[in-house]
Protein backbone atom coordinates (compact mmCIF):
# COMPACT_ATOMS: atom_id res chain seq x y z
CA UNK A 1 0.00 0.00 0.00
CA UNK A 2 1.39 3.69 -0.75
CA UNK A 3 0.35 5.88 1.39
CA UNK A 4 0.57 9.49 0.19
CA UNK A 5 -0.82 12.84 1.30
CA UNK A 6 -2.90 15.40 -1.47
CA UNK A 7 -2.36 18.95 -1.57
CA UNK A 8 -3.52 21.90 -4.17
CA UNK A 9 -2.51 25.31 -4.60
CA UNK A 10 -4.20 27.93 -5.16
CA UNK A 11 -3.04 28.33 -9.33
CA UNK A 12 -4.32 24.70 -9.57
CA UNK A 13 -0.95 23.26 -9.36
CA UNK A 14 -1.83 19.53 -7.68
CA UNK A 15 0.69 17.86 -5.01
CA UNK A 16 1.11 14.46 -3.85
CA UNK A 17 3.71 13.60 -1.33
CA UNK A 18 4.97 9.89 -0.10
CA UNK A 19 7.11 9.41 1.96
CA UNK A 20 9.25 6.95 2.35
CA UNK A 21 12.24 6.34 5.20
CA UNK A 22 13.97 3.44 3.63
CA UNK A 23 15.97 5.60 0.83
CA UNK A 24 18.13 9.35 2.04
CA UNK A 25 17.01 9.96 -1.81
CA UNK A 26 14.16 11.94 -2.93
CA UNK A 27 12.65 11.87 -6.45
CA UNK A 28 10.64 14.79 -7.81
CA UNK A 29 8.33 14.34 -11.01
CA UNK A 30 6.54 16.90 -12.75
CA UNK A 31 3.53 15.66 -15.05
CA UNK A 32 2.44 17.68 -17.94
CA UNK A 33 -0.87 16.58 -19.19
CA UNK A 34 0.02 17.87 -22.95
CA UNK A 35 1.32 14.14 -25.33
CA UNK A 36 1.22 14.13 -29.02
CA UNK A 37 -2.36 13.65 -29.19
CA UNK A 38 -2.81 17.53 -27.93
CA UNK A 39 -0.87 18.12 -31.72
CA UNK A 40 -2.19 19.40 -34.91
CA UNK A 41 -2.19 17.17 -37.55
CA UNK A 42 -0.29 19.95 -39.40
CA UNK A 43 2.55 20.45 -36.55
CA UNK A 44 3.10 17.10 -34.87
CA UNK A 45 6.44 16.38 -32.80
CA UNK A 46 5.63 19.47 -30.37
CA UNK A 47 5.50 17.62 -27.40
CA UNK A 48 8.54 15.76 -28.10
CA UNK A 49 10.04 19.07 -28.47
CA UNK A 50 9.29 20.70 -25.93
CA UNK A 51 10.49 17.88 -23.74
CA UNK A 52 13.91 18.85 -25.58
CA UNK A 53 13.35 22.83 -25.24
CA UNK A 54 12.41 22.58 -21.18
CA UNK A 55 16.25 21.12 -20.80
CA UNK A 56 17.88 24.75 -22.74
CA UNK A 57 17.25 26.99 -19.75
CA UNK A 58 15.06 29.24 -18.21
CA UNK A 59 15.00 32.78 -16.63
CA UNK A 60 17.64 32.25 -13.62
CA UNK A 61 18.96 28.60 -14.47
CA UNK A 62 21.29 29.38 -17.99
CA UNK A 63 22.49 25.03 -17.71
CA UNK A 64 19.23 23.21 -16.33
CA UNK A 65 21.92 19.99 -15.76
CA UNK A 66 24.39 21.71 -13.82
CA UNK A 67 22.81 22.20 -10.94
CA UNK A 68 21.14 18.99 -10.34
CA UNK A 69 24.49 17.23 -10.87
CA UNK A 70 25.74 19.76 -8.43
CA UNK A 71 23.28 18.59 -5.59
CA UNK A 72 24.38 15.06 -6.80
CA UNK A 73 20.86 14.35 -8.81
CA UNK A 74 20.17 13.55 -12.33
CA UNK A 75 17.26 14.01 -14.49
CA UNK A 76 15.45 13.27 -17.20
CA UNK A 77 12.06 13.51 -19.35
CA UNK A 78 10.03 11.56 -21.45
CA UNK A 79 7.01 12.05 -23.81
CA UNK A 80 4.46 9.91 -25.17
CA UNK A 81 0.98 10.27 -26.30
CA UNK A 82 -0.62 11.41 -23.58
CA UNK A 83 1.06 13.16 -21.60
CA UNK A 84 4.70 15.15 -20.81
CA UNK A 85 7.17 13.66 -17.68
CA UNK A 86 10.05 15.58 -16.54
CA UNK A 87 12.07 13.96 -13.12
CA UNK A 88 14.51 14.45 -10.79
CA UNK A 89 16.49 12.01 -8.14
CA UNK A 90 18.69 14.04 -5.34
CA UNK A 91 19.53 13.55 -1.99
CA UNK A 92 16.52 14.46 0.06
CA UNK A 93 18.28 17.05 1.97
CA UNK A 94 18.83 18.88 -1.88
CA UNK A 95 15.49 18.64 -2.46
CA UNK A 96 14.72 22.43 -2.60
CA UNK A 97 17.32 22.47 -5.43
CA UNK A 98 14.80 20.38 -8.16
CA UNK A 99 11.78 22.90 -6.90
CA UNK A 100 13.99 25.86 -7.80
CA UNK A 101 14.45 24.79 -11.32
CA UNK A 102 11.27 23.07 -11.78
CA UNK A 103 9.51 26.14 -10.88
CA UNK A 104 11.68 28.46 -12.84
CA UNK A 105 11.30 26.45 -16.14
CA UNK A 106 7.68 26.35 -15.73
CA UNK A 107 7.45 30.25 -14.72
CA UNK A 108 9.93 31.57 -17.92
CA UNK A 109 11.13 29.15 -20.60
CA UNK A 110 14.34 30.58 -22.46
CA UNK A 111 12.75 31.68 -25.48
CA UNK A 112 15.86 31.68 -27.45
CA UNK A 113 16.05 31.44 -31.23
CA UNK A 114 18.75 29.90 -31.01
CA UNK A 115 17.92 27.70 -28.16
CA UNK A 116 14.96 26.18 -30.72
CA UNK A 117 17.53 25.95 -33.76
CA UNK A 118 20.01 23.96 -31.88
CA UNK A 119 16.98 21.57 -30.50
CA UNK A 120 15.12 21.85 -33.95
CA UNK A 121 18.04 19.88 -35.10
CA UNK A 122 18.45 17.65 -31.97
CA UNK A 123 14.78 15.96 -32.59
CA UNK A 124 14.92 15.37 -36.12
CA UNK A 125 18.35 14.14 -36.00
CA UNK A 126 17.06 11.74 -33.64
CA UNK A 127 14.12 11.37 -36.16
CA UNK A 128 16.06 10.18 -38.72
CA UNK A 129 18.31 8.12 -36.58
CA UNK A 130 15.28 6.32 -35.01
CA UNK A 131 12.81 6.52 -37.49
CA UNK A 132 14.06 6.30 -41.02
CA UNK A 133 17.77 5.03 -40.68
CA UNK A 134 16.93 2.16 -37.92
CA UNK A 135 15.37 -0.89 -39.05
CA UNK A 136 11.98 -1.14 -38.67
CA UNK A 137 12.30 2.23 -37.49
CA UNK A 138 9.10 3.72 -38.62
CA UNK A 139 6.73 0.75 -37.83
CA UNK A 140 4.73 2.57 -35.79
CA UNK A 141 4.55 5.59 -38.54
CA UNK A 142 2.30 2.66 -40.54
CA UNK A 143 0.35 0.90 -37.29
CA UNK A 144 -0.75 4.30 -36.16
CA UNK A 145 -1.71 5.37 -39.49
CA UNK A 146 -3.72 2.17 -40.49
CA UNK A 147 -5.30 1.37 -36.83
CA UNK A 148 -6.62 4.90 -36.35
CA UNK A 149 -8.83 7.56 -38.86
CA UNK A 150 -9.87 9.95 -36.45
CA UNK A 151 -8.26 9.93 -33.29
CA UNK A 152 -4.58 11.61 -32.92
CA UNK A 153 -3.20 8.76 -31.75
CA UNK A 154 -2.80 7.95 -35.74
CA UNK A 155 0.63 9.86 -35.64
CA UNK A 156 3.55 8.52 -33.35
CA UNK A 157 5.10 10.70 -30.65
CA UNK A 158 8.17 11.95 -32.50
CA UNK A 159 5.70 13.27 -35.27
CA UNK A 160 4.50 12.59 -38.70
CA UNK A 161 7.54 13.88 -40.45
CA UNK A 162 10.69 16.05 -39.39
CA UNK A 163 9.54 18.97 -41.83
CA UNK A 164 6.53 19.48 -38.90
CA UNK A 165 9.43 20.11 -36.23
CA UNK A 166 11.87 22.07 -39.16
CA UNK A 167 9.19 24.69 -39.68
CA UNK A 168 8.17 25.30 -36.23
CA UNK A 169 8.64 29.11 -35.35
CA UNK A 170 8.92 30.70 -32.11
CA UNK A 171 5.35 31.89 -32.04
CA UNK A 172 4.71 28.12 -32.21
CA UNK A 173 6.47 27.79 -29.43
CA UNK A 174 5.53 30.11 -27.16
CA UNK A 175 1.79 29.19 -28.37
CA UNK A 176 2.17 25.52 -27.01
CA UNK A 177 4.02 26.52 -23.87
CA UNK A 178 1.28 28.80 -22.71
CA UNK A 179 -1.15 26.92 -23.69
CA UNK A 180 0.07 23.49 -21.26
CA UNK A 181 2.82 24.28 -19.15
CA UNK A 182 0.91 25.85 -16.67
CA UNK A 183 0.57 25.02 -12.73
CA UNK A 184 -3.43 23.75 -13.45
CA UNK A 185 -2.47 21.69 -15.92
CA UNK A 186 0.80 19.93 -14.26
CA UNK A 187 1.30 17.20 -11.23
CA UNK A 188 4.05 17.79 -8.97
CA UNK A 189 4.74 14.33 -6.75
CA UNK A 190 7.70 13.87 -4.59
CA UNK A 191 8.69 10.88 -3.08
CA UNK A 192 11.36 9.79 -0.64
CA UNK A 193 12.83 10.91 2.49
CA UNK A 194 10.71 13.84 3.15
CA UNK A 195 8.60 15.59 5.49
CA UNK A 196 4.85 16.33 3.34
CA UNK A 197 4.60 19.62 5.33
CA UNK A 198 7.86 20.87 4.24
CA UNK A 199 6.99 19.64 0.57
CA UNK A 200 3.54 21.88 1.23
CA UNK A 201 5.57 24.61 2.01
CA UNK A 202 8.29 24.62 -0.33
CA UNK A 203 5.88 24.15 -3.28
CA UNK A 204 4.06 27.03 -2.06
CA UNK A 205 7.24 29.17 -2.15
CA UNK A 206 8.70 27.78 -5.54
CA UNK A 207 5.34 27.41 -7.40
CA UNK A 208 2.67 29.32 -5.37
CA UNK A 209 3.28 32.61 -7.56
CA UNK A 210 2.94 31.44 -10.93
CA UNK A 211 0.29 32.10 -12.54
CA UNK A 212 -2.47 29.59 -14.00
CA UNK A 213 -3.39 29.72 -17.95
CA UNK A 214 -6.26 28.81 -19.82
CA UNK A 215 -6.05 25.39 -20.72
CA UNK A 216 -8.02 24.52 -23.48
CA UNK A 217 -10.70 21.68 -23.24
CA UNK A 218 -9.51 18.94 -24.77
CA UNK A 219 -12.22 17.41 -27.09
CA UNK A 220 -10.71 14.41 -29.19
CA UNK A 221 -12.86 12.72 -31.95
CA UNK A 222 -13.34 8.76 -30.53
CA UNK A 223 -11.83 6.05 -32.84
CA UNK A 224 -14.43 4.23 -34.92
CA UNK A 225 -14.60 0.74 -34.70
CA UNK A 226 -12.49 -0.90 -37.11
CA UNK A 227 -14.58 -3.12 -39.67
CA UNK A 228 -12.20 -4.63 -42.13
CA UNK A 229 -8.43 -5.92 -42.48
CA UNK A 230 -5.74 -2.69 -43.11
CA UNK A 231 -2.59 -4.09 -44.34
CA UNK A 232 0.32 -2.50 -45.96
CA UNK A 233 3.68 -4.10 -46.84
CA UNK A 234 7.57 -2.34 -46.60
CA UNK A 235 9.83 -3.28 -49.15
CA UNK A 236 13.45 -2.25 -48.28
CA UNK A 237 17.09 -3.67 -47.94
CA UNK A 238 17.57 -1.49 -44.84
CA UNK A 239 16.44 -4.73 -42.18
CA UNK A 240 18.41 -7.79 -41.80
CA UNK A 241 15.55 -10.14 -42.15
CA UNK A 242 11.62 -10.10 -42.71
CA UNK A 243 9.41 -9.22 -39.64
CA UNK A 244 5.26 -8.82 -39.37
CA UNK A 245 3.50 -6.70 -36.48
CA UNK A 246 -0.28 -7.14 -36.21
CA UNK A 247 -2.02 -4.49 -34.04
CA UNK A 248 -5.77 -5.27 -32.53
CA UNK A 249 -7.61 -2.59 -30.97
CA UNK A 250 -8.45 -2.60 -27.14
CA UNK A 251 -10.39 -0.58 -24.69
CA UNK A 252 -8.67 2.35 -22.54
CA UNK A 253 -6.93 2.82 -19.83
CA UNK A 254 -9.69 2.94 -17.08
CA UNK A 255 -12.32 0.13 -19.23
CA UNK A 256 -12.40 -2.70 -16.87
CA UNK A 257 -11.49 -5.31 -20.02
CA UNK A 258 -8.31 -3.74 -19.83
CA UNK A 259 -6.84 -5.41 -17.44
CA UNK A 260 -7.76 -8.58 -19.35
CA UNK A 261 -6.49 -7.31 -22.52
CA UNK A 262 -3.03 -6.65 -20.50
CA UNK A 263 -3.16 -10.67 -19.16
CA UNK A 264 -4.14 -11.83 -22.84
CA UNK A 265 -1.30 -10.43 -23.72
CA UNK A 266 1.12 -11.98 -21.62
CA UNK A 267 -0.47 -14.89 -22.02
CA UNK A 268 0.10 -14.86 -25.26
CA UNK A 269 3.91 -14.06 -24.96
CA UNK A 270 5.19 -13.19 -21.66
CA UNK A 271 7.93 -15.79 -20.80
CA UNK A 272 9.08 -19.08 -22.22
CA UNK A 273 6.04 -20.74 -21.16
CA UNK A 274 3.90 -18.51 -23.12
CA UNK A 275 1.83 -19.35 -25.80
CA UNK A 276 3.06 -17.94 -29.04
CA UNK A 277 6.71 -18.29 -27.58
CA UNK A 278 6.51 -21.68 -26.68
CA UNK A 279 4.56 -23.02 -29.56
CA UNK A 280 5.74 -20.76 -32.48
CA UNK A 281 9.55 -20.17 -31.39
CA UNK A 282 10.59 -23.29 -28.99
CA UNK A 283 8.32 -26.41 -30.47
CA UNK A 284 7.89 -25.61 -34.18
CA UNK A 285 11.10 -22.66 -35.07
CA UNK A 286 8.77 -20.87 -37.29
CA UNK A 287 9.92 -17.28 -35.43
CA UNK A 288 13.72 -15.84 -34.33
CA UNK A 289 11.92 -13.37 -32.41
CA UNK A 290 8.17 -13.03 -31.20
CA UNK A 291 6.43 -10.59 -28.83
CA UNK A 292 3.07 -9.41 -27.67
CA UNK A 293 2.39 -6.18 -25.23
CA UNK A 294 -0.49 -3.77 -25.33
CA UNK A 295 0.31 0.40 -25.32
CA UNK A 296 -1.36 1.25 -22.42
CA UNK A 297 -2.43 4.48 -23.36
CA UNK A 298 -5.34 6.15 -22.16
CA UNK A 299 -7.56 6.65 -24.75
CA UNK A 300 -7.90 3.26 -26.86
CA UNK A 301 -5.18 1.50 -27.33
CA UNK A 302 -3.66 -1.69 -29.31
CA UNK A 303 -2.65 -4.97 -28.34
CA UNK A 304 0.47 -5.60 -30.36
CA UNK A 305 2.10 -9.11 -31.47
CA UNK A 306 5.36 -8.71 -33.37
CA UNK A 307 7.73 -11.44 -34.87
CA UNK A 308 10.98 -12.14 -37.25
CA UNK A 309 9.97 -15.12 -38.91
CA UNK A 310 13.09 -17.89 -39.01
CA UNK A 311 15.69 -17.95 -42.24
CA UNK A 312 13.02 -19.78 -44.75
CA UNK A 313 9.55 -18.85 -43.35
CA UNK A 314 7.70 -17.02 -45.43
CA UNK A 315 5.82 -14.37 -43.48
CA UNK A 316 2.58 -15.63 -44.89
CA UNK A 317 3.09 -18.90 -43.05
CA UNK A 318 4.53 -17.00 -40.15
CA UNK A 319 1.27 -15.18 -39.77
CA UNK A 320 -0.88 -18.18 -40.48
CA UNK A 321 0.41 -19.88 -37.60
CA UNK A 322 0.09 -16.73 -35.21
CA UNK A 323 -3.83 -16.89 -36.57
CA UNK A 324 -3.52 -20.58 -35.49
CA UNK A 325 -2.74 -19.82 -31.52
CA UNK A 326 -4.90 -16.75 -31.29
CA UNK A 327 -8.05 -19.26 -33.13
CA UNK A 328 -7.36 -22.35 -30.78
CA UNK A 329 -7.43 -19.63 -27.70
CA UNK A 330 -10.89 -18.45 -28.81
CA UNK A 331 -11.88 -21.61 -28.99
CA UNK A 332 -10.31 -23.53 -26.04
CA UNK A 333 -10.10 -20.75 -23.62
CA UNK A 334 -7.26 -20.68 -20.80
CA UNK A 335 -7.07 -23.01 -17.67
CA UNK A 336 -7.12 -21.33 -13.96
CA UNK A 337 -3.56 -22.71 -13.68
CA UNK A 338 -2.34 -20.70 -17.02
CA UNK A 339 -4.21 -17.59 -16.08
CA UNK A 340 -3.08 -17.64 -12.33
CA UNK A 341 0.53 -18.23 -13.26
CA UNK A 342 0.50 -14.81 -15.12
CA UNK A 343 -1.77 -12.83 -12.47
CA UNK A 344 0.87 -13.86 -10.09
CA UNK A 345 3.56 -12.43 -12.83
CA UNK A 346 1.81 -8.99 -13.04
CA UNK A 347 1.14 -8.91 -9.31
CA UNK A 348 5.63 -9.45 -8.95
CA UNK A 349 6.25 -6.55 -11.32
CA UNK A 350 3.43 -4.85 -9.34
CA UNK A 351 5.26 -5.48 -6.31
CA UNK A 352 8.58 -4.83 -7.56
CA UNK A 353 8.14 -1.24 -9.45
CA UNK A 354 6.82 -0.37 -6.12
CA UNK A 355 10.62 -0.67 -4.45
CA UNK A 356 11.97 2.18 -6.67
CA UNK A 357 11.44 5.65 -4.92
CA UNK A 358 10.87 6.80 -8.94
CA UNK A 359 8.33 4.86 -10.40
CA UNK A 360 6.21 5.53 -7.55
CA UNK A 361 6.54 9.11 -8.26
CA UNK A 362 5.99 8.72 -11.47
CA UNK A 363 3.08 6.12 -10.96
CA UNK A 364 1.48 8.48 -8.70
CA UNK A 365 1.08 11.28 -10.92
CA UNK A 366 0.22 9.06 -13.37
CA UNK A 367 -2.85 7.71 -11.71
CA UNK A 368 -3.81 11.33 -10.69
CA UNK A 369 -3.98 12.00 -13.86
CA UNK A 370 -6.13 8.93 -14.98
CA UNK A 371 -8.55 10.83 -12.02
CA UNK A 372 -7.19 9.14 -8.68
CA UNK A 373 -3.77 8.36 -7.71
CA UNK A 374 -5.40 5.90 -4.99
CA UNK A 375 -5.89 3.51 -7.84
CA UNK A 376 -2.36 2.93 -7.57
CA UNK A 377 -3.35 0.64 -4.40
CA UNK A 378 -6.02 -1.21 -6.45
CA UNK A 379 -4.43 -2.45 -9.75
CA UNK A 380 -3.67 -5.87 -8.59
CA UNK A 381 -7.02 -6.58 -7.32
CA UNK A 382 -8.47 -5.34 -10.54
CA UNK A 383 -6.01 -7.94 -12.41
CA UNK A 384 -6.77 -10.59 -9.80
CA UNK A 385 -10.80 -10.62 -10.33
CA UNK A 386 -10.16 -11.08 -14.37
CA UNK A 387 -11.16 -14.77 -14.98
CA UNK A 388 -10.83 -17.22 -17.62
CA UNK A 389 -14.51 -16.38 -19.02
CA UNK A 390 -13.52 -12.56 -19.34
CA UNK A 391 -9.86 -14.04 -20.98
CA UNK A 392 -11.96 -15.92 -23.77
CA UNK A 393 -14.47 -13.34 -24.27
CA UNK A 394 -12.26 -10.27 -24.70
CA UNK A 395 -9.99 -13.00 -27.19
CA UNK A 396 -13.28 -13.82 -29.26
CA UNK A 397 -13.84 -9.91 -29.28
CA UNK A 398 -10.51 -8.44 -30.16
CA UNK A 399 -8.38 -11.20 -32.35
CA UNK A 400 -10.45 -10.70 -34.88
CA UNK A 401 -9.17 -10.26 -38.73
CA UNK A 402 -11.67 -7.15 -38.98
CA UNK A 403 -9.97 -5.42 -36.00
CA UNK A 404 -6.04 -5.89 -36.87
CA UNK A 405 -3.88 -3.71 -38.96
CA UNK A 406 -1.33 -6.04 -40.56
CA UNK A 407 2.36 -4.68 -41.49
CA UNK A 408 4.95 -7.38 -43.30
CA UNK A 409 8.57 -5.92 -44.35
CA UNK A 410 10.12 -7.54 -46.50
CA UNK A 411 13.97 -7.39 -47.72
CA UNK A 412 13.95 -6.25 -50.66
CA UNK A 413 14.70 -3.08 -52.31
CA UNK A 414 11.14 -1.23 -53.12
CA UNK A 415 8.39 1.34 -51.47
CA UNK A 416 5.60 0.99 -49.11
CA UNK A 417 2.34 -0.12 -51.14
CA UNK A 418 -0.93 -0.96 -49.60
CA UNK A 419 -2.88 -3.95 -50.18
Amino acid sequence: MIQFSRFELDNGLKILVHRDESTPMAAVNVLYNVGSRDESPERTGFAHLFEHLMFGGSANVPDFDEPIQLAGGENNAFTNNDITNFYDVLPAENLETAFWLESDRMLSLNFDEQVLDVQRKVVVEEFKESCLNQPYGDAWHHLSDMAYKVHPYRWPTIGKVPKHVEDATMDDVKDFYFKYYRPNNAILVVAGSVDPDEVYALAQKWFGEIPKGEVPLRRLPSEPPQKRLEKRISESSNIPTDALYLAFHIPDRLHPDYYAADLLSDILCNGPSSRLYRRLLKQEHLFAAIDCYVTGSIDPGLLIIEGRPSEGISLEKAEAAIWRVLEELKAEGVSERELQKIKNKAESNLTFSELNVLNKAINLAFYELLGNAALINEENFHYQRVNADDIQRLARTVLTEDNCSQLYYRCKEGTVEEV
